[in-house]
């Protein structure tokens, strides 16, 4: 199979494997609060963990590449915050608290701001799987593998808060589908126009990003939205569950 094919089908395989998190939807024998709460905490626990043990240490490897460790190190802390502003700045866009305002809209807002990230996370991941794919098969695999395993959370934290404030089965799918579609849009890119332009220095800056974004999320979003429903044995135990499950596959895969 040519190179750019199978690269491209790693990267579309990966990033539909995001409609996985819409099986929950589906599945409605636990209450909304439990669901919401299981839900988000196990999707804050992953973003953190992915966060942490993955993105970081990835972009501080990339970044070491071109700079000397103490430099890479303020380097990076730096693009980490300004992830963490531009997670902030997105926050933002999507209205706060009215006179109007609702727990269906609370939830509305952290299902959009989790997709936003999460595209936002996806298009890097994509140019890396592609590129990855082009120069060794065996890598890309691998590396879609893992893409594709904690991708399942991100969709989770878009389709849970979406579906229980629009009540939409249809507007929770193709919320989680757009972000999915990311993943291969990546690839595109890389493929018509990044090819020859993207660095290790750069894709450790965008990382660096990245992980600032997810953790904002998870730690301003997702798990105070999951406290909110006040269960914080469950909303602690898959919070915990999300960590374990990411950290093992991450080891796996590794």
């Amino acid at each position: 199979m040519n190179k750019i094919v199978y690269a491209f089908l790693l990267s579309f395989t990966a990033g539909l494997s995001t409609l996985i998190g819409t099986i929950p939807i589906f599945f409605r024998k636990l209450n909304k609060e439990t669901m919401i709460t299981l839900s988000l905490a196990f999707a804050g626990g992953v973003m953190i963990c992915v966060s942490i043990t993955d993105l970081i240490p990835e972009a501080f490897s990339l970044i070491r590449e071109s700079v000397l460790p103490f430099p890479c190190i303020l380097i990076l802390a730096i693009f980490l915050v300004l992830g963490i502003l531009t997670s902030i700045f997105i926050d933002k866009l999507f209205p706060n608290k009215t006179s109007n305002y609702t727990r269906q809209s609370h939830l509305y807002r952290v299902g959009m701001i989790s997709m936003m990230a999460i595209i936002a996370h996806n298009l890097p991941e994509g140019i890396a799987t592609f590129l990855s794919s082009t120069n060794n098969t065996k890598l890309g695999l691998m590396l879609s593998i893992a893409i594709a395993l904690h991708n399942i959370p991100e969709g989770i934290s878009i389709a849970i808060p979406i579906f229980y404030s629009t009540k939409s089965k249809k507007k929770a799918f193709l919320y989680t589908l757009l972000s999915g579609l990311s993943e291969p849009l990546g690839a595109l890119l890389a493929y018509l126009f990044l090819n020859s332009f993207v660095t290790p220095f750069l894709m450790g800056l965008l990382l660096s990003m990245i992980a600032g974004i997810m953790i904002h999320i998870a730690c301003y979003e997702l798990l105070p939205e999951a406290y909110s429903y006040h269960l914080p044995w469950k909303m602690a135990f898959s919070f915990i569950v999300g960590i374990v499950i990411m950290y093992f596959s991450h080891i796996l895969m590794c």
